[in-house]
């Protein structure tokens, strides 16, 4: 098997394009996973995530959380899915820039906002 231009363009594609390796190798066929992962690197491809190595989809755990984190809860506490927000925290708060504005609310719109719902 030999790298020609044309499959070195479509492993560049490919490659971009997300594909593991061993789909790479069986698309491009006469070529084993190995040989594509040695290419890539060769090619100096952008190493990508794992496709077994899932990362968390959303948010922070209390295991991972730090201090330069927003630890706005999300979810039920009671349920798996539970996490806190996880961006980065506004300088001197715990929550970041978006949620320190719901946290941190001024006296006065605190009062309009208590006298809507009250109205309703």
């Amino acid at each position: 098997m030999s790298w020609t231009d044309e499959r070195v363009e479509r492993l560049r594609e490919l490659w971009g394009q997300g594909v593991s390796a061993s789909e790479i190798a069986d698309m491009l066929g006469d070529v084993t996973r190995n040989a594509v992962i040695g290419k890539a690197h060769r090619l100096g491809l952008s190493g990508r995530p794992s496709p077994i190595k899932k990362r968390p989809v959303r948010g922070a755990t209390i295991l991972n959380l730090t201090e330069r984190m927003c630890k706005w809860p999300v979810g039920d506490p009671k349920h798996a899915d539970f996490h806190f927000c996880g961006k980065t925290a506004h300088p001197g708060l715990p929550y970041c820039t978006e949620h320190a504005a719901v946290a941190y609310q001024p006296a006065q719109k605190k009062r309009d906002d208590e006298r809507k719902i009250g109205a309703a």
